[in-house]
């Protein structure tokens, strides 16, 4: 019985402790950022939100350079290879390569022209640019033209492919908190 009040009390402690602690702190310790710098100069290049590169990075890597997918998938943006080729030959990154394109640098420097890319081309619409993030922008595209998805985020359950759904569902979320959390912190 006294070891149970031990514990009761302990949690009780814990509690107040866990309450008292600026909100602030433990919101930034759930949502992290790194490769601050990185991100801060890739977004302002390539005028696209912070917070959304941020929000991919979180939902594609959990911020682990090394991660490759199990469709070849690379870095912490996961850019497909052929993709990352693709950006190589139209942008001009003086230190970029397929050799080094899992080095954060370079990786947030693709991916985030990418989705600038993807931003312009669907008229600056986030839910469809980040749709094509994940499915390419062919798809998306195509369940436009064929009113499979009329693009909104309200209709997001009508994406066909359960993993771009979720995918979108992720990023949109992340990106809400990490507005929230960090506000203007990365303008």
């Amino acid at each position: 019985m006294k070891r149970n009040r031990a514990v009761w009390g302990l949690l009780t402690v814990l509690l107040g402790v866990f309450m008292a602690i600026n909100t602030s702190t433990v919101w930034k310790w759930m949502y992290p950022i790194k490769y601050q710098q990185e991100i801060k100069q890739a977004s302002q290049r390539y005028a696209v939100d912070p917070h959304l590169v941020l929000a991919i990075i979180r939902a594609e890597s959990d911020f682990d350079p090394t991660r490759v997918s199990k469709k070849g998938a690379l870095g912490l943006m996961q850019v497909m290879p052929d993709t990352a080729s693709w950006v190589l030959s139209q942008a001009d990154f003086a230190d970029a390569s397929m050799d080094n394109i899992t080095h954060p640098k370079v990786n947030i420097d693709v991916g985030t022209w990418y989705l600038s890319f993807l931003l312009k081309k669907f008229a600056g619409d986030t839910v469809l640019a980040v749709a094509a993030y994940n499915a390419g922008p062919g798809n998306v595209t195509a369940w436009l033209a064929r009113s499979q998805w009329n693009g909104s985020s309200d209709t997001i359950a009508d994406i066909p492919i359960g993993e771009t759904r979720h995918y979108v569902q992720r990023v949109l979320y992340f990106h809400q908190r990490y507005n929230q959390v960090y506000s203007d912190q990365l303008e």
